[in-house]
């Protein structure tokens, strides 16, 4: 028995070489890309994970606070404790690169300290002495290729509004692909303006003492915002905020294996179909229903086993390219200047393996079961095809389901994950599939064929097999389903991107002291230079710092901005309405929306923040939208910033020209007026938003390839369901053919069989997937990202979308009905003789 049964079950495998390969091919699209996603993510966090590491040595506690450094008397402080063996100071920058726009990040180190502590963070120099001249620089072998450098070059730098010639000494030993550069702490210090401040102190604790009792000592020490934790605390930190950006592009690769696998369901279940009386046949000589079930369970496992072998081969093949062409940041900016290579997990490729065999085990579950029911006596008889979708018109689990993912969508993120929203467009998706019968019999009822005989049988054979249309329109609602929702979710950001781009430029031009890093700064006497020149009708000086509110999570912008003394909450996006200042309130402060979810701040609270030396309290007085800094940023007035940190430089300007003035006219001006202004950026907001969107385009470049992927299985169910649903019924067209019917006519009926199930499940597509991405605006995006959107229709792109499927659907429907009408009639109809 189970000769005969693997004959006629290999047999329909060999007949059926082109779907099968359609099946294979979706599964494979599936596995490679969650594969090649996982090994890129794993890969940059591994490597920006070991950088770390590296960086932190031996190091049991790092004290930390603003990026622009604090008090260095904290530095004694914390040396003195009798349980510390070694305090070790730096002093971290980001210098721009003259003639580039990236930073290279600096650590100055002391020698003799970090070498107890971080020997990453010593170089190895001919000359001892080298380490400690001022001028010295040392680069990691990763830097120098970057930068295309090598010991005795000159490398410049930018500090203030000026320019420095640094000698490259060396090159400093690096197990890690991470581009950094070495110096003497005192030479950081004076060179960049950090004088009397560090960046960070790396401790080693005594063995035997606690490094819990220890932390507990010096955090009461620390003065406000600065604070004591293990470097790997510090790591996690950085690496959780880029966690929702990658969980999203997992679960994004992983639609296109869910595709495929309802890829496989709809070619198994037509197959199943076109076998009924094969399965009937197995069952009347002796093969029970249990064995021809894991038969068939087998057939859809082999298929995914061959496509996970594909995929996880493709999948190492599209690591290695995103890699080297994307990078590491898969586009997002999370992890620059972190070169990492692709290293196969065997637990992930195993993983992805068996969800690719798994998946296509389960679409092949619910045609096998629908086989072992049918009854082998009436299944031996022709027309007992459309029993096999009776039991497919339940509308009662596709509804719970709705109910269900409805429900979800109130719940609250998952330790900062959407994991409730995730699942309730999974049981949307799911829902809908489950109805998609009962969805088919109500519009083919409210359709009419009128008076063309084609259009007429074409319409009856739909409405007598609702169950059929169902199935075969599975793949395609939910390949267009989840294209639309990303694609209005993606066209939302882009647009409320670019009108918050326009609210938040409303100047006629933009200057910035550097176009990267830290070290940039206008000083007071170039700030007037500047005011001065011609042409200028008005003015606004910015200071942006990053201060430490929570040292569980990464620093806060901190923005001191000149803003209009009658109204300065105009000057920002704000999100609801503002809170009016009373008499006796603290300063304002203006909070993002990220900050104020992570904080559950209010118009009207209060927020302790770290400015200068101690820690101020505000008023939130708005909360303000920001798509720039997904860690939250606080705007307050520079005036009183100035007056709390005697910090009166200036990172970025605002000019509205005088009517006769242009942007060109005010470049000439200003180079005149200041000798160091070729160091300055100066663009355009619509020059600004240009760079904005492109940036933005860069980062959803991977959405866009995994939204292709998706559109192509689409494209692939499509054309097979429609392939098997027509070669299933060549007994009708023969049959029809006798009757009296051209080819043209049933090539006719059959395009209008295409056209309307195709319109159906588009329709439904649309439906549905607009019911996600509102979900994915205003739930996944708001517990992911933090910021709100409005939602905004790609109204074209769907419209071409629509289009081209439609005409897919004509077309693969009449190349099918060529095939199955291309052997002989009489062959076609004896078997009901």
């Amino acid at each position: 028995m189970n000769t005969v049964a693997r004959a006629v079950l290999g047999g329909a495998l060999g007949r059926h070489r082109g779907r099968l390969a359609l099946s294979v091919l979706a599964i494979a699209l599936g596995v490679a890309l969650g594969f090649a996603v996982a090994l890129v993510n794993a890969s940059a966090v591994g490597e920006f994970e070991g950088a770390m590491k590296t960086l932190s040595g031996a190091a049991d506690l790092e004290v930390r606070g603003p990026r622009a450094g604090f008090d260095e008397n904290v530095y004694p402080l914390v040396a003195r404790d009798a349980d510390v063996a070694v305090a070790s100071p730096v002093v971290e920058v980001d210098a721009r690169i003259e003639g580039r726009d990236e930073a290279l990040r600096i650590y100055g180190v002391d020698a003799f300290r970090a070498g107890a502590i971080t020997p990453a963070l010593v170089p190895t120099a001919r000359d001892a002495l080298d380490v400690l001249r001022p001028g010295n620089v040392f680069v990691t072998p990763a830097a120098a290729s970057w930068l295309g450098v090598d010991e005795g070059d000159t490398l410049r730098v930018q500090a203030g509004m000026q320019g420095i010639a640094l000698s490259v000494a060396g090159l400093a030993e690096a197990s890690t692909g991470e581009r950094y550069a070495l110096m003497d702490i005192a030479a950081v210090q004076d060179l960049f303006s950090r004088r009397g401040v560090v960046s960070r102190i790396d401790l080693r604790v005594r063995p035997g003492a606690s490094p819990g009792a220890v932390r507990a000592r010096i955090a009461s020490l620390l003065p406000p915002g600065v604070s004591v934790a293990p470097p790997q605390e510090s790591a996690a930190t950085t690496a959780r905020m880029s966690r929702a950006y990658r969980v999203n592009l997992n679960v994004l690769a992983l639609v296109a294996l869910f595709t495929g696998a309802l890829l496989v369901f709809t070619t198994q279940a037509l197959s199943v179909v076109r076998r009924r009386a094969y399965f009937a046949l197995l069952r009347t000589l002796g093969m029970t229903r249990g064995a021809l079930a894991r038969w068939l369970v087998l057939e859809g496992a082999l298929a995914g086993c061959a496509g996970a072998v594909l995929g996880i081969a493709g999948g190492y093949a599209i690591a290695y390219v995103v890699l080297r062409v994307v990078g590491a940041d898969l586009g997002a900016g999370y992890f620059r200047g972190v070169a990492p290579r692709v290293v196969v997990d065997p637990v992930a490729a195993c993983v992805f393996a068996a969800a690719g065999v798994a998946v296509a085990a389960l679409g092949s579950l619910a045609p096998a079961r629908e086989a072992t029911r049918a009854q082998p006596a009436a299944a031996l008889k022709s027309g007992d095809e459309q029993e096999a979708f009776a039991r497919l018109r339940s509308p009662w689990p596709g509804l719970a389901m709705l109910a269900a993912g409805a429900a979800m969508t109130m719940l609250p993120p998952v330790v900062g994950l959407p994991v409730f929203g995730y699942a309730s467009i999974g049981l949307l998706l799911v829902g809908t599939l489950l109805l998609l019968p009962r969805i088919a019999s109500v519009a083919l009822s409210r359709i009419h064929g009128g008076h063309s005989l084609p259009a007429a049988l074409a319409i009856a054979q739909l409405r007598g097999a609702p169950g059929q249309a169902g199935v075969s329109l599975a793949t395609i609602v939910a390949s267009v389903s989840l294209m639309v929702s990303m694609a209005i979710m993606v066209a939302s950001f882009r647009q409320s991107l670019d009108d918050w781009l326009v609210r938040v430029l409303p100047a006629d031009a933009y200057l910035r002291a550097g176009s990267a890093g830290d070290t940039a700064f206008l000083t007071p006497a170039q700030q007037r230079a500047i005011a001065s020149v011609p042409g200028i009708a008005r003015i606004a000086f910015l200071r942006v710092q990053n201060v430490l509110l929570d040292p569980t999570r990464p620093r806060v912008a901190l923005l001191a901005r000149d803003l209009p003394e009658h109204d300065p909450g105009s000057a920002l996006p704000l999100v609801g309405d503002p809170y009016i200042l009373r008499n006796g309130d603290p300063p304002p402060a203006w909070v993002s929306e990220a900050l104020a979810d992570f904080m559950h701040l209010q118009p009207g609270a209060r927020i302790d923040i770290p400015v200068g030396s101690a820690t101020r309290t505000f008023v939130v007085a708005g909360v303000w939208r920001d798509y720039a800094r997904q860690q939250g940023a606080i705007v307050i007035a520079r005036p009183t910033y100035v007056a709390m940190t005697g910090d009166d430089n200036a990172t970025d300007v605002a000019i509205w020209l005088a009517q006769d003035t242009t942007a060109a006219q005010l470049r000439e001006r200003i180079e005149a007026a200041l000798p160091d202004a070729a160091r300055l950026a100066l663009a355009t907001p619509g020059e600004i938003r240009e760079l904005s969107l492109r940036i933005f385009d860069r980062t959803f470049a991977v959405t866009y390839a995994l939204l292709a992927v998706a559109i192509v299985i689409g494209l692939m169910g499509l054309s097979s369901s429609f392939g098997s649903l027509v070669l299933a019924r060549r007994r009708e067209f023969g049959m029809l053919r006798h009757l009296g019917m051209t080819r043209r006519q049933i090539a006719a009926m059959l395009a209008t069989e295409g056209l309307v199930v195709s319109t159906i499940g588009l329709a439904i597509g649309l439906a549905l997937g607009f019911a996600m991405s509102v979900i994915l605006v205003h739930v996944v995006n708001r517990q992911s990202f933090h910021w709100g959107m409005e939602l905004h229709m790609p109204w074209m792109s769907l419209a071409a979308l629509t289009a081209v499927l439609l005409v897919a659907a004509v077309v693969t429907t009449v190349a099918s009905a060529r095939q199955a009408m291309g052997g002989d009639v009489v062959r076609a109809v004896r078997e009901d003789w």
